[in-house]
């Protein structure tokens, strides 16, 4: 298993969304009250864009939300298929946070422009409060694919060989997205209970070169688990149903609520 991580094991990906959008208020308010605002990277997928909806009718001080994305599609600015239009779709249309402050990734005026502009933009806003990602059936996060060679000076790298169309695409990089003083993965949906099974065991994935200072929380389907560590886990408080299993310290208890 992942070193310094902990494993939250739920029922359905609904209770994912609301305990990460739980998760993400309760640091906002605590990075507004520490540093005066609140450094979110998003992610693409169906798990975050519900997250994302849950969000868009929660109470908090949007003024001091900064947003960033962990990956993009080389695609027109208003493609369905980017996680730009997805998240304002889903919340930031929704919601007062200035637009100035909302740094969407411009894919569409060329991968490699878009990489070299959005650099400067990570470099200043590192650590970030909190990154949100996800993971693909082959082990992939953001847009760093298993085999992908990248510099590893660089905090966005171009990518034009994703095994996903499009192939063209932009991502941070493992090391931007692991400054951050919270990183959540949120894993649901397709089959991924083989790949979990060689992240746990320690295989070269790029989820598992995700490595802030801080343990990783992730929030995972149940059916997705099954090492014996995890089997006598029972739902047992409120609208959450999750577990916590802490590698670092090898036990389980219940999440914070």
């Amino acid at each position: 298993m992942q070193e310094n991580s902990r494993w939250h094991a739920f029922e359905n990906a609904d209770q994912i969304a609301v305990a990460a959008c739980q998760q993400i208020l309760n640091a906002a308010e605590r990075a507004i009250a520490d540093h005066g605002m609140f450094k979110l990277v998003l992610a693409g997928g169906k798990t975050p864009e519900h997250v994302y909806q849950l969000l868009s009718q929660a109470d908090t001080n949007w003024s001091k939300w900064v947003i960033y994305y962990g990956d993009e599609r080389s695609l027109p600015a208003d493609h369905p298929d980017r996680n730009s239009v997805m998240a304002s779709q889903a919340w930031l249309s929704k919601v007062s946070i200035p637009s100035e402050q909302i740094h969407t990734m411009p894919t569409e005026i060329g991968t490699e422009l878009a990489a070299a502009f959005y650099q400067p933009l990570v470099s200043a806003a590192l650590p970030f409060d909190l990154v949100l990602l996800g993971m693909g059936e082959d082990g992939h996060t953001a847009s760093l694919f298993p085999g992908h060679q990248q510099n590893e000076d660089e905090l966005v790298h171009a990518v034009y060989n994703s095994p996903k169309p499009p192939q063209e695409r932009i991502t941070l990089s493992a090391a931007a997205l692991s400054t951050s003083h919270e990183v959540i993965f949120l894993i649901a949906g397709g089959n991924k209970q083989e790949v979990v099974k060689h992240w746990q065991q320690g295989a070269d994935l790029p989820v598992a070169r995700i490595l802030p200072e801080n343990p990783i929380d992730i929030y995972i389907l149940r059916e997705y688990l099954q090492t014996p560590a995890t089997s006598d886990l029972s739902p047992d408080y409120c609208c959450q149903q999750g577990y916590a299993l802490d590698s670092a310290n090898q036990h389980h208890d219940n999440m914070p609520g």
